[in-house]
């Protein structure tokens, strides 16, 4: 019980000072507790779960956020679901940026840390002999149904289940198709309503902490703090490379999970990217490492050369909820 009320109170600190309004300016929110899935989450008074639980009518987002293109939402369908409390599905994400970089691993490390039963359906993509792939991405989510917050995923590149794998042959294809498949290794946030929704929604690795994002004339950059000790853990920068494309295009990042009761499922989120670069320089992307926990974490992986950069400066998002394995194979 201590331990639930200190994240609670971590969660209030946090929101406080991580939640910027729609047009990307930090201000100070009143909290609210709500209950969702038997866990007491702060939210933002008045913010857009706290009045609409995931279901906001576009009419209130056109309304909030008049220079946020809603074309591409008004195609898509939400549907109420079950997923540990009731939300629905897809989760929107009106206005967002992204930085991601691709590295090559140690293709047994990364075996060693998925699940037997998910080796059984996918494998890392081995690229070269030893070696496997892991795409590690920074989001500011700056207007969603979750209000706002920060994320830093960590994911390891696989193939479709029921493909098979055919190492950089399978990358440069879910590359060209914008069809990408992972397995989720870590997946920190800075709220605890996005910790709360990941961890008991979809099962996900999330965990409470600061992440800071920061922005200047050349690179973002983003901070994430060690849960444990609140010091830097790592800083990813990357450079605002200038040959953006402002071509509308849709990409699909699915990954492959373990359910609560040990059952194979997948999710998968829909991005439709509004500026859009990308490079192999390795120059173009600065990771600086710590003696941190995720820092650890990233120095066990061995990771090697950087295969790709992508700076997503604007994109949306559609995400939704998991479903079990079987539905795909079928």
């Amino acid at each position: 019980m201590k331990i639930k009320k200190m994240m609670v109170a971590w969660g209030l600190v946090l929101s406080s000072f991580a939640v910027p309004s729609w047009a990307g300016n930090t201000v100070e929110s009143k909290q609210v507790l709500i209950n969702l899935g038997g866990h007491d989450v702060p939210v933002v008074a008045g913010g857009l779960y706290d009045r609409f639980r995931s279901n906001p009518p576009l009419s209130a987002i056109a309304a909030e956020a008049p220079d946020v293109d809603l074309s591409w939402f008004k195609g898509l369908r939400k549907e109420k679901v079950d997923i540990g409390f009731e939300s629905y599905s897809p989760n929107f994400y009106y206005k967002n940026s992204k930085i991601t970089a691709v590295f090559t691993a140690d293709i047994g490390r990364l075996r060693e840390l998925m699940p037997e039963k998910i080796l059984k359906e996918v494998q890392p993509l081995q690229v070269w002999p030893g070696r496997g792939v892991v795409a590690l991405t920074a989001y500011s989510y700056q207007y969603c149904d979750n209000d706002s917050y920060n994320e830093i995923s960590l994911s390891i590149v696989t193939n479709k289940p029921g493909k098979s794998s055919f190492g950089p042959f399978t990358l440069l294809g879910q590359s060209s198709s914008g069809d990408f498949w992972g397995f989720v290794l870590k997946l920190p946030v800075n709220t605890e309503l996005a910790r709360v929704r990941g961890v008991v929604g979809y099962n996900l690795p999330k965990w409470l902490t600061g992440i800071e994002y920061q922005e200047s004339d050349q690179a973002v950059s983003f901070v994430l703090n060690d849960s444990e000790t609140g010091k830097v853990d790592f800083v990813l920068e990357g450079k605002k490379l200038s040959d953006l494309s402002h071509k509308a295009e849709v990409v699909k990042s699915s990954f492959t999970n373990l359910d609560k009761q040990g059952q194979l499922t997948y999710g998968y989120a829909l991005s439709r990217q509004l500026g859009y670069a990308a490079s192999t320089n390795a120059e173009s992307v600065d990771l600086k490492l710590s003696d941190g926990s995720f820092s650890a974490y990233l120095k066990s992986l061995k990771l090697g050369k950087m295969l790709k950069y992508e700076y997503v400066p604007k994109f949306q998002s559609a995400l939704y909820a998991p479903k079990p394995l079987t539905e795909l194979l079928k």
